[in-house]
């Protein structure tokens, strides 16, 4: 093998690993919302399971899941907090 095969062979494989680094980080940005709205929405869940019996119900609607889908459990804090100072207002 000649050394310019050699060279080409090292270049394509330095333009993959360069070209799937970047393209990894859309994916972990990806995987972070999902986990943070699957941990959120399980939180919510259990807030509602254990709020029900005394009156006390987070609303599952498109924004509260979009907010805890971004913020995670601090979005699930936040809406407890916007439930309990503004009560009557729907999310």
């Amino acid at each position: 093998m000649s050394i310019t095969v050699i060279a080409a062979y090292a270049l394509g494989i330095l333009l993959i690993l360069f070209l799937g680094r970047i393209l990894a980080i859309p994916f972990k940005i990806v995987f972070r919302l999902i986990y943070n709205g699957l941990i959120g929405g399980l939180i919510l869940w259990l807030i509602n399971l254990v709020g029900a019996p005394f009156g006390f119900v987070l609303p599952l609607t498109v924004w509260t899941a979009l907010l805890v889908g971004f913020l995670g459990i601090p979005g699930v804090l936040l809406l407890v907090a916007l439930h309990l100072f503004f009560p009557g207002v729907v999310m």
